[in-house]
């Protein structure tokens, strides 16, 4: 099985090959909080008017549950379409844009402070638990970096950079093999990203208030200069520039979500446009192909395009739900589990797809069953792995979830699926 991973959002791919189904650390992630209704925007002064009716819109608490589910099929099963089919990464900074937006009618000071203090504490507790297991394991500093490295190991309290981890760990075969820190690491792109996005926001959105379709536009050209190899930034601020770019434009589209600007062109413009956006980045890709082949995650600027394009045709035609409808009520508690626990979700899932893996390896040595069914097991490996994975995320959300709670200021709960209140708390 072939593993794709990045030390935190490094733009470039270190491809090798495991005996686990690891992760792809695709710009695979979670938005933090879930965006409500959409305010008209005022025809006279162009600013956000009052909100119709406030609560959670389950369409876009829809749209993130299959981002997440997403994820986690690519990390297992690595098929590059799809990365077409449903990207998760711009999907989800298009939601968690739309989002603050909205949140940033109140004073900016307190919006950020709110947001970091719901980010961070999800991830302090990974880091708690991760980084003490990776110095057990021997990781010890690198002298040629000096008082940098140490630096760098601040990015597991702040994601502002790329944290360091110990390329090799663990043991070859065991139940932390070789690269098992190497997965831990690769969903903190996100978390860093999304950080970024939060802090530039208010300067953001205010420019994107005088001009929409320059701010909108602005990361897909960065992205052709920087992300193209056109112009190359070094070092942890080159990597985290890259993924600001590539996925800005995403960021900005939920601003235009939020203030009902996507909802003044018409829809067979918007719709059109999009597509023609979505073509320009299927002809990049087209031409660019990596040893990933058609994977979006390594041609940047392909990215930047089919994302926005698919976004933006999402947002066009998005209904306002206060609830799921028809059939998809059947799974409310799940989508509304999946949003209230979506960092702890994306945070561990690279573990625990390793864990997944050796369980399953583990039926080889159950007498009669390996050796009578040794066939099967073999051709449903990665079939078995998918099975045994949402049980194993469900022991995750129990042990950890709850922190999102704390850092929410809400009461702690398990197993948060909404109950008989407002859905997503």
């Amino acid at each position: 099985m072939t593993v794709h991973d990045r030390g935190g959002p490094d733009p470039s791919v270190h491809a090798r090959t495991l005996p686990l189904p690891a992760a792809h650390p695709e710009r695979p992630g979670p938005t933090v909080p879930a965006p409500a209704e959409h305010p008209e925007r005022s025809p006279a002064a162009g600013t956000p008017g009052p909100r119709a009716r406030p609560g959670r819109d389950r369409y876009l608490d829809l749209l993130r549950a299959v981002a997440l589910v997403r994820v986690v099929f690519f990390h297992l099963f690595g098929w590059a379409w799809l990365t077409f089919l449903f990207p998760s990464m711009g999907v989800m900074f298009a939601l968690a844009g739309s989002l603050m937006a909205r949140s940033l009618s109140r004073p900016a000071g307190g919006v950020l402070r709110g947001r970091l203090r719901r980010l961070l504490p999800p991830m302090w507790l990974f880091s708690l638990v991760v980084v003490p297991v990776m110095f057990a394991l021997s990781w010890q500093p690198v002298r040629e970096e000096g008082l940098w490295w140490f630096v760098r190991l601040g990015s597991y309290v702040v994601p502002l950079g790329s944290p360091p981890f110990p390329e090799e760990s663990g043991s070859a075969g065991g139940w932390l093999e070789l690269s098992w820190a190497d997965q831990a690491a690769g969903p903190l792109w996100y978390i860093r990203a999304y950080l970024w996005f939060v802090l530039a926001s208010p300067l953001l959105l205010r420019a994107f208030r005088r001009l929409p379709w320059v701010t909108l536009a602005a990361p897909v050209l960065l992205t052709a200069v920087i992300g193209t190899g056109l112009v190359t930034v070094p070092g942890t601020f080159g990597e985290s520039l890259v993924d600001f770019a590539v996925f800005g434009s995403c960021w900005v589209l939920g601003f235009a979500h939020n203030d009902g600007l996507l909802k003044e062109v018409p829809r067979y413009l918007a719709v059109s446009s999009a597509a023609l956006v979505m073509g320009f980045g299927l002809w990049w890709a087209s031409g660019h192909l990596t040893e990933e082949g058609w994977n979006l995650d390594e041609i940047p600027l392909a990215q930047s395009t089919w994302s926005l394009g698919f976004c933006a045709i999402l947002l066009v035609y998005a209904p306002s739900w206060q609830k799921l409808p028809g059939r998809l009520a059947g799974w409310d508690g799940l989508v509304t589990l999946a949003n209230n626990r979506a960092v702890t979700i994306y945070l561990w899932h690279n573990l625990l797809l390793i864990a997944a893996a050796h369980l399953v390896d583990l039926l080889w040595s159950v007498p009669w069953l390996g050796d009578t069914f040794s066939t099967r097991i073999e051709q449903s490996y990665d079939v078995l792995i998918l099975i045994v994975i949402w049980p194993l995320i469900g022991l995750a959300i129990l042990a950890f979830g709850w922190v999102e709670d704390i850092a929410a200021r809400r009461r702690p709960r398990l197993w948060p699926t909404g109950g008989g209140r407002t859905r997503g708390a």
